[in-house]
C-alpha cells in the first residue's frame, strides 16, 4: 500500500480523475477482467464454475479477486441464491454492457495488428 503523500500515489489518482482513458484502462485492466466480461457478454449469466471453466488457466484466488474487483466497479452483478447447494450467478451490469463497443474495438485492432 502506497502512503497517499507519495508522488505516485498522487500522480495516479491526478490520471484517474482528469483521463478518461486512463480510469477506463485502470477498470479493464489486467489479464482476467476483459475475458471474464467478454464471458459475460457472450452468455448473460453465468455461474461461477462456467467462468472458471471459460477461464481455464485462471486460478481460484485470482477469479475471485477479479470477480469482486469488477463486482465494486459496477460492471458485473453478482447474485447470491442463499440456498444449499450454494447457487451464485454473475451477469454484466448496464455500465459493463456500455463497455462492449470498446471491448469489441480492441479485439478489432488487436486481430488487425497482432502480427503486423
Amino acid at each position: 500500500m502506497r502512503k497517499k503523500s507519495s508522488t505516485n500515489f498522487l500522480n495516479e489518482t491526478d490520471l484517474l480523475e482528469s483521463c478518461g482513458m486512463f480510469y477506463t484502462l485502470s477498470i479493464i485492466g489486467g489479464r482476467w477482467k476483459i475475458g471474464i466480461l467478454a464471458s459475460l457478454l457472450d452468455n448473460k449469466v453465468l455461474r461461477y464454475s462456467e467462468i472458471k471453466n471459460k477461464l481455464m488457466n485462471i486460478t481460484e484466488r485470482m477469479l475471485i479477486k477479479q470477480l469482486k474487483e469488477l463486482q465494486n466497479d459496477g460492471l458485473i452483478v453478482r447474485t447470491d441464491y442463499k440456498e444449499i447447494p450454494p447457487k451464485v450467478e454473475y451477469r454484466i451490469s448496464e455500465k459493463g454492457k456500455s463497455l462492449e463497443t470498446v471491448l469489441l474495438t480492441l479485439q478489432h485492432w488487436g486481430k488487425q495488428y497482432r502480427n503486423y
